[in-house]
């Protein structure tokens, strides 16, 4: 017989004497995600996929997770129904496509955009160029479409379709009614002439009055698509293309070509992106914000929410704040981590209110959550 003591005393000299076990590191293979703003869910330009269903089918084939990610977003880029990005964008206030791009690759830690890019109806494609081939992020204007042309892309005079430019007439009209004439009458009276003087913006009032009247869509005036995704493996990578803002000052750059603010990509930690006003992700660097949050252990959801917050708490400034005294515009995020959870909130559930996901159940367009009641124009 053996006493209780003497086994307990046995154990430990042979378990000390035993030869130690290697360390063992187990990597958990992420849930594979795409997500996107509504136009990756809502346009597949006569084809048979949309771009959140692309791009999820790529990066579960094994194809590059950024590769399959700008195959994706290409579709509506060149879907001329899609007035918001690429071939058919709504122009700026002279007429002309300007367009923005970037993207990030999470495991290679490379980036590249370009911005106020002209004829090149893939701007996506050309932001990638410009991580690959050169050791810059950002190139702009003439020469980034100069670098398009020397690389290899199809460079076109004009990228308006008959609608872009129709719609950009009906604007025309509506900003300056005594000198752009209604083909169906005399003129046009503006619509919110009565309006107080420091609240008068012309140009932006007679577009968001054609959000109001139905002739564009709310997600083309502000003109962004986002798309971030991580793969089988947990890689992440993201890419927004946009033509900005609907008749925007000619040569205005916002947030959708700019690292950290339009989007921002850590491989460790997650990935997010944005469509809605630019400037306000410019001054707020929301998509890092989001980025650092989720660093900090928050969920998706709520990192995108400290971001919101932020951008509320600093819109100071009159002419941006409703009769509430909150932001007079509308903001979105689409987020997701490292262990592929995901979520997307916007600062008010109005104009475009769902957003695009794609999973192994397929594609869907779930809500947007809210942070704040009613809409900005409240």
């Amino acid at each position: 017989m053996v006493s209780r003591r003497d086994f307990v005393r046995s154990t430990a000299v042979g378990l000390a004497a035993a030869p130690a076990l290697p360390n063992i590191l187990i990597r958990r293979a992420a849930r594979p995600v795409v997500i996107a703003d509504y136009s990756g869910y809502a346009f597949k330009n006569g084809g048979s996929e949309n771009a959140v269903e692309r791009a999820f089918r790529g990066i579960t084939q094994g194809e590059d997770v950024l590769d399959a990610l700008i195959a994706g977003v290409n579709i509506p880029e060149l879907d001329p129904t899609e007035n918001g990005i690429g071939y058919g964008a709504l122009p700026n206030a002279y007429g002309v496509v300007q367009l923005d791009a970037s993207c990030m690759h999470g495991p290679k830690r490379r980036a590249g955009a370009v911005a106020s890019i002209e004829g090149v109806r893939t701007p996506s494609l050309v932001a990638k160029a410009v991580m690959e081939l050169t050791d810059h992020h950002l190139l702009v204007g003439r020469d980034a479409r100069d670098f398009a042309r020397d690389v290899g892309f199809t460079v076109e005079d004009d990228l308006n379709t008959p609608d872009s430019r129709r719609l950009w007439m009906e604007w025309r009209r509506r900003v300056d009614p005594e000198h752009w004439l209604d083909p169906n009458g005399a003129g046009r009276r503006r619509r919110d002439e009565n309006r107080p003087a420091h609240e008068r913006d012309p140009e932006l009032l007679a577009g968001l009055s054609m959000v109001r009247d139905g002739l564009i869509r709310e997600g083309s005036f502000w003109g962004t698509i986002n798309c971030s995704g991580i793969t089988p493996a947990g890689d992440l990578a993201g890419v927004t293309t946009t033509s900005g803002l609907a008749w925007k000052i000619p040569g205005r750059v916002g947030d959708s070509a700019i690292l950290g603010a339009g989007m921002y990509v850590d491989n460790d930690v997650g990935a997010a992106g944005s469509t809605g006003r630019g400037e306000a992700n410019l001054y707020n660097l929301s998509s890092y914000l989001i980025i650092e949050e989720l660093r900090r252990g928050r969920a998706p959801k709520d990192a995108g929410m400290e971001a919101l917050r932020r951008i509320q708490k600093n819109t100071v400034e009159r002419r941006l704040l409703n009769a509430r005294g909150l932001p007079n515009f509308n903001v979105r995020f689409f987020i997701l981590d490292k262990q592929g959870r995901w979520a997307g909130v916007s600062l008010y559930r109005a104009g475009e209110t769902k957003y695009a996901l794609c999973t192994e159940q397929g594609s869907s367009a779930p809500d947007l959550e809210p942070l704040l009641p009613g809409a900005p124009e409240d």
